[in-house]
């Protein structure tokens, strides 16, 4: 018999609420994986995972989730927003994961698993070799999905739009264009001023001292204790277990260097407030959670970089930051400011100063879009990206493990993500613009009060979860089109400052 409208709605909070089930579950799994996890229990976990990946393609693209889809998508026009939304999303993921095979896309999710691990174990050793077979199996296979999936668009331009709705080879092309013409000349110039003294950045900084302060930072920035969780691993990140209402970041703790934890605490910390902003009832839905990873980058780097390195936050931080590490009595906190600001090219992306971060990003950037476009074999990236390193930012690369091998991003299949970070950071100056022109933001930044700027993002970006497209997003809360002049003159005016221009 046919359903009615209202069933229809019953059964699409129902798939909604069960695909969130499996989401949580393989979650779990991966985060365990990459924390807490025993060296050897790969294996197990990735057969687990490829069970419970099958189960999950098996209820996304069954013929009853098709039918139910393809009738609220007729019944469009009775729907409210947020119904049509997470219908067209559904739709949209549907139909693109009908046209990949199911073995395929589990023996995938396998790889993934695999990879990871062996990733890991290569950064360790420093073994490129060991780790260069499986990134050729997943280019093929992205490749692959692409192909199935748009056979119409070319294969990177497709990844590009999976990770930023809108965006593709074109738009980056002319984005980082004039963000290098910006970067360069500016570098420049700071590199003929005399670089800060960071002595107060060296010493001894017990971990145990480090995770307190982590606690503290997650407190003072607005987190949620009650539903967001730190743990310790090799490259920090976040991931949302089956919704908003469960958030975990991770960190990595280096005994000689505080500011390296602390700083990747406030970025992933940026993106769980994001998340965990999410209107509650948005929970278990195709709309919970962040837009795109562009919007997502734009927070995590809004409070990494914009208030976390601001004069305003160091002014409020190091006092604190003393009470926990002894090691930096003596140093004034207008050294750390200089100090954590310091523009410096070096190799290390996750190490890299606000000013040449976007070099970094150019870098991966133009390799994938090599690859993709069969350009360039993965056999020989290491000495592509060495090469790149050397015209883009001066540095010599001395080995893999700060090369090819630094991040983590490649092993679980995110090619196509890292524009985003660059997307992210000019997008986070013209939020800052627009913020300004109702919160005091240094004001705030000096009292350590948060609660100011939460509101402001979470009024206008968090809480509408996927309910909008990101460029629709953008010009909401920034009350404009996206302009990477605003990000450069957001860079211009704060290293002028530094470094008095």
């Amino acid at each position: 018999c046919e359903m009615t409208l209202e069933q229809a709605r019953e059964a699409l909070d129902a798939l909604q609420k069960k695909l969130c089930a499996y989401d949580h579950a393989l979650a779990l799994m991966s985060y365990d994986g990459v924390t807490g996890a025993p060296k050897g229990t790969a294996a197990n976990r990735a057969q687990s995972m490829g069970i419970l990946s099958e189960e999950r393609y098996r209820l996304q693209t069954g013929p009853a989730a098709a039918e139910l889809l393809e009738y609220l998508n007729g019944e469009r026009e009775k729907l409210d927003g947020k119904e049509r939304r997470a219908v067209y999303l559904m739709r949209r993921d549907i139909q693109q994961m009908q046209r990949i095979p199911m073995q395929e896309y589990v023996d995938y999710q396998m790889l993934l698993v695999e990879a990871d691990d062996v990733w890991h174990t290569a950064k360790e050793r420093d073994d490129w070799p060991l780790f260069r077979p499986l990134l050729e199996r997943i280019f093929a296979a992205v490749k692959r999905f692409a192909g199935y999936c748009a056979p119409e668009k070319d294969p990177y331009d497709y990844w590009l739009n999976e990770f930023e709705e809108g965006v593709d080879r074109a738009s980056c092309d002319q984005f980082f264009t004039a963000l290098r013409a910006g970067i360069v000349p500016l570098l420049e110039r700071v590199r003929e001023k005399p670089q800060p003294d960071c002595a107060v950045l060296r010493g001894d900084f017990p971990a145990d001292a480090q995770a307190r302060f982590a606690r503290r930072l997650m407190a003072l920035i607005g987190l949620d204790a009650d539903h967001v969780g730190l743990a310790e691993t090799e490259h920090p990140f976040t991931t949302s277990l089956g919704s908003h209402l469960d958030e975990r970041i991770t960190t990595h703790y280096h005994t000689d260097d505080f500011t390296s934890s602390m700083y990747s605490v406030v970025h992933e910390g940026g993106h769980a407030l994001y998340d965990t902003g999410s209107d509650d009832a948005l929970a278990y839905t195709a709309l919970d959670g962040g837009v795109s990873m562009g919007i997502h980058e734009s927070q995590s780097r809004f409070y990494e970089n914009i208030l976390g390195r601001s004069r305003a936050f160091c002014d409020f931080i190091f006092p604190e930051a003393q009470s926990f590490f002894p090691a930096l009595k003596g140093h004034t906190a207008e050294e750390f400011w200089r100090a954590v600001n310091r523009a410096a090219p070096g190799p290390v992306r996750l190490e890299a100063d606000e000013l040449t971060y976007g070099l970094h990003i150019m870098v991966r950037y133009e390799l994938e879009k090599r690859v993709m476009a069969g350009l360039l074999p993965v056999a020989e990236l290491a000495g592509a990206w060495k090469q790149l390193y050397k015209e883009y930012l001066g540095v010599d690369v001395r080995d893999d493990r700060s090369g090819v091998l630094q991040d983590s991003h490649w092993s679980g299949g995110a090619i196509g993500y890292f524009p985003s970070y660059a997307l992210g950071s000019a997008y986070g100056a013209q939020f800052l613009r627009a913020m300004r022109e109702s919160v005091d933001v240094d004001g705030c930044m000096r009292r350590g009060d948060f609660a100011p700027v939460n509101d402001w993002l979470r009024a206008r970006i968090w809480r509408h979860g996927r309910l909008y497209p990101p460029a629709e997003l953008l010009r909401s809360a920034a009350g404009g089109p996206f302009d990477p002049a605003v990000f450069i003159a957001y860079l211009t005016d704060k290293y002028t400052q530094l470094y008095d221009l």
